[in-house]
C-alpha cells in the first residue's frame, strides 16, 4: 500500500551536489529538488527513531536490530520511496499540486510549446546514436531559442501522459519556486572542538517560496506527522501526510495503442548506461528490445539529457557511496511494437525500471529502496 506526504520547509535546504567542498575557499553547489536517496534517507531514519532501534546494531547489520519494513543497511525490506517531486499549496487549505521535471521531448519557444517526434534520417545523417532507428526532431518554421529551467504543473503532466499538446501556462519557472541564497561556512577542528583557521568557504542555500516543498509517496508503511532533519547540516522540515492526486496513466488506452512514450521521474541507474533496464541491444540499427515486467516493446527513439553523477553519504559505515552516472529524471523513449497487458503496464509503473530477477546486471536493493529507476508512462500520438 502506499502513502503521501507534504515535506515543508522549516528553515532554507542544503542539498549539496556531487562536487567536493570544504576546503579553504572552495564553493558549495546546492541542487533542487534533492537526489531521492537523500529524502529516502531522511524518511527511513524517523521511522527507526520511532521504533526505537539500537542504531549501532542496526549499522552493524545484526539480527536483533532488523526493522519489520526498513529491514538492514545491507538487506532493505519492503519499505521504499515511489514518487519524489517538488510540490505547491497555494493555499493551507488547498491540495497539494505535485511539479515535475521538464520533459526532454518537449520544447517550450515562443510562448508554446512543441513536441520532438521521431523521425528516420538519411544515412549521411547517421550519429552516435546508431543503436536506434529514429531521432526525436522537432518541426520548426524559423529560428527559435527555446526556454530553459522550466518545471511541468501536474496538470501538464497529465496533458503529456494523455498524449495532448502541453499549454505553456503548464510551465513554472524554478525562480517562481525558490531562490538561491550564498552563505558563509567555516570547516570545524573535530578534535579541538573549534573553528579551523583560514578555513572559510562558500556555499549555496535553497529558499523556497511560501507554500512550495516537497511531494513524497512511499510503499510499505505510513507516514507520521512530526520533524525531518533534510540535507546538509540537517535542516527541518515537516512531514504532513495527506492524500496526493498523482497523475496517472491510463493503461487500458496504452495497451491498446500498441505504442507508448516512457517518461523517467527520477533519476536512472542502469547497467547499459543510457539504454533502460530491459533493453537488448542485440539489434542495433533497428531499434532495441525492451522486455520487462511482462512488458515487451521496442525502443526506436530517445531524447535523454547529459548524465548526472550521484553518490553520497553512508551513514552507517561510515563512507561515502560509490559515485555513479545517472540518466535525469525527464529522459524520454519512444516504445513502438508494445505488447503488455493492462496488468503488467500497471507491474512495470509500480516496479519501476528494476530487474524481476535480484541476480540480474543492475540489479541494487539499497538504490531501488531509495526510490531510483521510477517511470510513467504515456500516449504516443
Amino acid at each position: 500500500m502506499s502513502y503521501s506526504a507534504f515535506i515543508e520547509p522549516l528553515d532554507v535546504w542544503s542539498f549539496r551536489g556531487n562536487r567536493v567542498f570544504g576546503a579553504a575557499g572552495s564553493w558549495g553547489e546546492a541542487v533542487m529538488p534533492p537526489p531521492p536517496s537523500v529524502v529516502a534517507g531522511a524518511l527511513r531514519s524517523a521511522l527507526l527513531a520511532r521504533s526505537g532501534v539500537d542504531w549501532q546494531a542496526f549499522a552493524d547489520n545484526r539480527e536483533e536490530a532488523r526493522h519489520p519494513l526498513v529491514g538492514l543497511p545491507d538487506e532493505p525490506g519492503v519499505w521504499r520511496l515511489q514518487d519524489l517531486t517538488l510540490a505547491m499549496r497555494r493555499a493551507p487549505e488547498q491540495a497539494v499540486e505535485p511539479i515535475y521535471p521538464w520533459p526532454a521531448d518537449a520544447v517550450l519557444s515562443d510562448a508554446q510549446v512543441r513536441m520532438m517526434r521521431p523521425q528516420t534520417l538519411p544515412q549521411e545523417l547517421r550519429c552516435s546514436q546508431s543503436a536506434l532507428p529514429q531521432l526525436p526532431v522537432l518541426a520548426d518554421g524559423g529560428r527559435s531559442k527555446p526556454h530553459t529551467g522550466r518545471w511541468l504543473s501536474a496538470q501538464g503532466l497529465r496533458q503529456w501522459i494523455a498524449g495532448q499538446p502541453i499549454a505553456p501556462t503548464e510551465a513554472l519557472e524554478a525562480e517562481a519556486l525558490w531562490r538561491v541564497e550564498e552563505r558563509v561556512g567555516i570547516a570545524l577542528d573535530p578534535l579541538k572542538r573549534r573553528a579551523e583557521d583560514q578555513r572559510l568557504f562558500s556555499l549555496q542555500a535553497i529558499a523556497c517560496h511560501p507554500g512550495v516543498g516537497l511531494a513524497v509517496r512511499v510503499h510499505g508503511a505510513p507516514l507520521h506527522e512530526g520533524l525531518l532533519r533534510l540535507g546538509g547540516d540537517g535542516r527541518g522540515a515537516r512531514l504532513l501526510p495527506q492524500a496526493i492526486d498523482w497523475p496517472q496513466p491510463d493503461v487500458q488506452a496504452i495497451a491498446r495503442a500498441g505504442r507508448a512514450k516512457l517518461l523517467l521521474s527520477s533519476p536512472g541507474l542502469f547497467p547499459q548506461g543510457w539504454l533502460p533496464t530491459g533493453a537488448d541491444v542485440a539489434q542495433a540499427g533497428v531499434g532495441v528490445s525492451f522486455e520487462l515486467h511482462g512488458v515487451r516493446a521496442r525502443i526506436v527513439a530517445a531524447a535523454v539529457p547529459r548524465a548526472q553523477v550521484i553518490s553520497g553519504f553512508d551513514v552507517a559505515r561510515r563512507r561515502p557511496k560509490t559515485a555513479q552516472r545517472v540518466v535525469p529524471a525527464g529522459a524520454v523513449y519512444w516504445l513502438d511494437e508494445l505488447q503488455a497487458t493492462p496488468e503488467a503496464i500497471q507491474r512495470l509503473l509500480d516496479e519501476g525500471l528494476w530487474p524481476s530477477d535480484p541476480q540480474a546486471p543492475g540489479w541494487d536493493p539499497q538504490r531501488r529502496a531509495e526510490g531510483y529507476n521510477r517511470c510513467l508512462l504515456g500516449l504516443w500520438p
